[in-house]
């Protein structure tokens, strides 16, 4: 039994129980000789990244900026939300609309501009569309979560300026277990009496890998001192059907639950796995006005590996992803009022070649066709905030890698065509209260894209190495930009978007150094990303008088992006203790003038 204790601030702690009953003697014998080498040579363990096409690790990222949360550093890190768990990671903050809505920002960049996957493939949840929507991914099952920005992101779409996020977890093995093994945590935490559990079983018989895992969690509304308003509570609060307890932020509970279970077939030559998982989580918006947000997801997952399918290459990779997912948002009292449907079907196919000519890399293609709708509950037929909306998005990408002594060149590039077409025949719900700016015309949109990155690094002595990067990435307006009409209670805005947006197109030039070897490590990097048509949600003074929310309209303008980030970590010479500082600030400013909106403010952390 393994018992770990961790301070979640002011008023909280955790107590975290982890017990792995199937481990033999001579395994932990093993790993204890293999730490204490490792030790000796003041060297961590390597981790891989798989989201790199070329499974590099992560020190050998300078290209790809990389981050891999595994063992118990994402134990140890594990927050209720994916924003929480990464917002300490270098040039990573998140957003947060209550307990259970926190996205990462990174570098200043969120929502569409930052993809969530799992297991290589996107999630397929409307968490992108607004701050206070979920992201439908269990982690406690996650083996290792990923950060990637760079060449290595065009892999997985065009739109993903700030970089993406990939949640790793076993569910589709790709090698089979050695015996059968089970592990099962606990959590508490003190400051929403909050209650977790979760369990994972992996076995074999024959050739075939079975992975089952199960997870619940139940917090209830957050401690806080006093009242949620300065000076106690206000009547419009009452109004909404809120309550007014001392001492405790209301609706900011959060509960949810999963399932998942997956089978493989592994062989020498590789493997092929299906997996099948449910997702589900209530939680509240503890906003003026109030909502609460129930969410349900059901994901099929197919992946299949075959070692050298060819002559001269290495592998091939077929994905596939069906995700059928749905919430409901209801005022405080229950009262349902609009339900998000987002139904996807994603495709991809890697080719990895051998060596030629001193070029590695891969190349492939991917399909994704995704039918989305916000429906008005009270008023069938109605859209509320964006009409249904199918995008169709086909793409090919490659890249590749070449070493020149002790200099790397990674090229990549994606080419992308988007089509958005959304049904003109269902009317808005809401009729707002100003006719400028007026409401956008419902019309077909067809967007191409090109994306290229180039970077190159050089390790100048052993264990440091520094690196230039330049990459042109372009971006389709989502449907909710373009589409954009009535009041969303949960962010108490009115919605506004614009049908004749144009690609948005960042180009972002960034140095790095670093350092990987010996007790003492740290890494440093410059970027400047400058965007043209960038799209963001302005304010222009409106009060929409009908719903009483203030105008957010979206706006095309050019933006810059500049900021810094240095990280210093020393290993102690001792198993699972170090120090860590870092700081990451940066900047967004719009070409016109002025701040840009929504940037995440700046941190300076350290911890041990």
């Amino acid at each position: 039994m393994q018992t770990k204790r961790r301070s979640l601030g002011k008023g909280s702690a955790m107590l975290v129980i982890t017990l792995a009953p199937c481990l033999a003697p001579g395994l932990v014998a093993a790993q204890v000789q293999a730490q204490a080498q490792s030790d000796a040579q003041s060297q961590l363990p390597t981790v891989t990244v798989t989201a790199s096409p070329f499974s590099g690790s992560e020190a050998a990222q300078i290209l790809a900026p990389a981050k891999v949360l595994i063992g118990d550093e994402l134990r140890d890190k594990l927050g209720g939300t994916l924003g929480e768990t990464l917002s300490k990671e270098l040039g990573v903050s998140a957003s947060g609309f209550g307990a259970g809505a926190s996205r990462p920002i990174i570098r200043g960049l969120e929502g569409p501009r930052v993809q969530i996957l799992q297991n290589g493939m996107g999630v397929a949840d409307v968490s992108s569309i607004s701050n206070d929507h979920g992201v439908a991914s269990e982690l406690t099952d996650a083996r290792q979560i990923e950060i990637l920005r760079g060449p290595a992101a065009l892999l997985y779409g065009s739109g993903a300026s700030g970089g993406l996020v990939n949640i790793v977890n076993d569910k589709i093995a790709t090698e089979l277990p050695d015996r059968l093994s089970a592990l099962a945590e606990a959590r508490y935490n003190s400051v929403d009496n909050g209650k977790a559990a979760s369990a994972e079983i992996d076995s074999a018989s024959g050739p075939v890998a079975i992975h089952v895992d199960a997870s619940a969690n139940r917090a209830g509304d957050y401690a806080i001192p006093g009242y949620r308003e300065m000076g106690g509570p206000s009547a419009n609060w009452a109004v909404k059907g809120n309550t007014t307890t001392a001492n405790t932020l209301p609706n900011s509970f959060s509960n949810k639950n999963s399932f998942g279970a997956g089978a493989s077939y592994v062989s020498a030559s590789g493997f092929t796995g299906v997996s099948v998982e449910q997702f589900n989580q209530k939680y509240g918006i503890p906003s003026f006005d109030g909502s609460q947000i129930d969410q349900t997801q059901n994901r099929f997952d197919f992946s299949h590996l075959s070692r050298a399918p060819f002559s001269n290459f290495e592998s091939l990779k077929l994905k596939a992803a069906y995700t059928d997912y749905q919430h409901t948002e209801s005022q405080v009292d229950g009262t349902p009022t609009t339900l998000f449907l987002n139904k996807a079907l994603d495709g991809r196919v890697e080719l990895a070649h051998l060596p030629w000519m001193g070029w590695r890399g891969t190349f492939g293609a991917q399909a994704t066709s995704v039918r989305f709708s916000a429906t008005d509950i009270s008023n069938p037929g109605h859209a509320a905030i964006i009409p249904p909306t199918n995008s169709r998005t086909v793409a090919g990408f490659v890249v590749e890698e070449k070493t020149f002594g002790p200099v790397i060149v990674d090229l990549g590039a994606r080419v992308e065509q988007v089509n958005r077409s959304p049904d003109a025949s269902v009317p808005y719900t809401d009729t707002a209260s100003f006719t400028n700016p007026a409401a956008p015309t419902a019309q077909e949109r067809n967007f191409g894209l090109y994306s290229w990155s180039a970077g190159a690094s050089w390790a100048f002595s052993p264990g440091y190495s520094t690196g230039l990067t330049y990459s042109v990435a372009q971006r389709a307006p989502s449907a909710e930009e373009l589409y954009s009409f009535g009041a969303h209670d949960a962010t108490v805005t009115f919605d506004v978007g614009n049908s004749n947006f144009q690609n948005e197109t960042a180009q972002n030039i960034e140095l790095s150094m670093q350092k990987t070897l010996g007790l003492v490590r740290w890494r440093a990097n410059l970027f400047q990303n400058q965007v043209k048509n960038f799209i963001y949600g302005a304010y222009p003074g409106l009060i929409d008088t009908n719903s009483g929310n203030q105008v957010r309209q979206f706006t095309q303008a050019d933006a810059t992006i500049r900021g810094a980030e240095a990280e210093l970590t020393y290993n102690w010479h001792q198993p699972g203790y170090s120090t860590r500082g870092f700081a990451d600030p940066s900047q967004g400013t719009l070409g016109g003038g002025g701040n840009l909106p929504l940037q995440a403010a700046t941190d300076r952390k350290s911890g041990v």
